[in-house]
C-alpha cells in the first residue's frame, strides 16, 4: 500500500513539473496560406528552447520542413500543429513548404 502511494506521489510530482515546464516555453505563431508563410522571418531568442505553432489557413495541404532544424510537419487545410525547437545558436535557419517549394520559403532568425 505504501509503495503504491509513493509511486502515485512521484507520478503526480512529475506531471506537475512537466506541465509547468511546458507553460514556460516561449511560443511563436506561424501561418501558412497555400504555401505562403506569415511571417516569412520569425525572430526567436537564441539559446532558448521554444515552440512554433503552425496554422494552415489555406485550402491545400502543406508540409513545414527545415533540413537545418531536422523538423517536418504535414498539415491538412484548416488545421494546426506545433514543433518544439531546442536552443539555437544565433543565426538564420531556413524552412519551406515542401508541397509549395516555389512560394513556401521562410526563415527563423535566432538572436
Amino acid at each position: 500500500m505504501l509503495k503504491k502511494l509513493l509511486i502515485l506521489l512521484i507520478a503526480s510530482m512529475l506531471a506537475t513539473s512537466l506541465s509547468a515546464a511546458a507553460e514556460d516555453l516561449p511560443t511563436f505563431k506561424l501561418y501558412c496560406n497555400n504555401g505562403v508563410f506569415s511571417p516569412q522571418k520569425l525572430e526567436v531568442p537564441a539559446g532558448k528552447k521554444f515552440k512554433i505553432e503552425i496554422y494552415n489557413i489555406g485550402t491545400e495541404a502543406i508540409e513545414f520542413e527545415s533540413k537545418q532544424l531536422r523538423k517536418e510537419k504535414a498539415l491538412n487545410p484548416d488545421s494546426s500543429s506545433f514543433v518544439v525547437i531546442f536552443p539555437l545558436d544565433p543565426g538564420e535557419y531556413k524552412y519551406f513548404d515542401d508541397f509549395h517549394i516555389r512560394v513556401g520559403q521562410g526563415s527563423i532568425i535566432a538572436k
